[in-house]
C-alpha cells in the first residue's frame, strides 16, 4: 500500500486550495484549465442504478455553469477531504462538505479521482450521487 509523503499530502491540499479560491470566484474556464478530458463522471439516478458518462470541456463548463452560477461564494462552504494516494500518480480524494443555501444547510458526500500530470495534478473522475436525473442507467458488457 502506497503510503504518500507530507510533500503529496500538501500537493494535494494546495490543489484543492486553487480548487476551491477559483469556484468561490465562478472561474469556471480556470477550473476547467485542472481537469483532464473528457472526464468520466459516475453518479446514480434517484430510485434506480448507478449512471456514468464522459464530459467533453464544453459539456463540463455548462454543466457547472448551471450548478454554481457565478461562483460559490457567501455559500458558507466547508469541506474536510481525506486523500488516497493508490500510487504516486493517482489519489482518489473523497469530500464530506456542507453549505449554506438559502438559510439552508446542505451535506454533500462525493469523490474525485485525481491524476499527476506534466503541469501537476488534475481531476479527471467525478463521483457524487444525485446527478443522474434523464440519464440512461449504467449497462455492463
Amino acid at each position: 500500500m502506497y503510503q504518500p509523503s507530507a510533500e503529496e499530502l500538501k500537493s494535494v491540499e494546495d490543489w484543492f486550495a486553487e480548487y476551491d479560491a477559483l469556484a468561490e470566484r465562478g472561474e469556471l474556464d480556470k477550473l476547467a484549465d485542472l481537469a483532464v478530458f473528457p472526464m468520466n463522471v459516475a453518479t446514480d439516478v434517484p430510485g434506480g442504478h448507478a449512471a456514468v458518462r464522459q464530459w467533453t470541456r464544453e459539456e463540463y463548463l455548462e454543466t457547472m455553469k448551471e450548478a454554481m452560477g457565478g461562483g460559490t461564494a457567501g455559500l458558507d462552504l466547508r469541506s474536510q477531504r481525506t486523500p488516497r494516494f493508490l500510487t504516486p500518480n493517482l489519489v482518489v480524494v473523497e469530500t464530506r462538505a456542507t453549505m449554506t443555501v438559502e438559510g439552508q444547510e446542505q451535506e454533500m458526500h462525493y469523490a474525485d479521482l485525481l491524476v499527476r500530470t506534466e503541469d501537476g495534478w488534475a481531476f479527471q473522475t467525478m463521483i457524487q450521487g444525485g446527478w443522474g436525473y434523464d440519464w440512461p442507467a449504467a449497462r455492463r458488457g
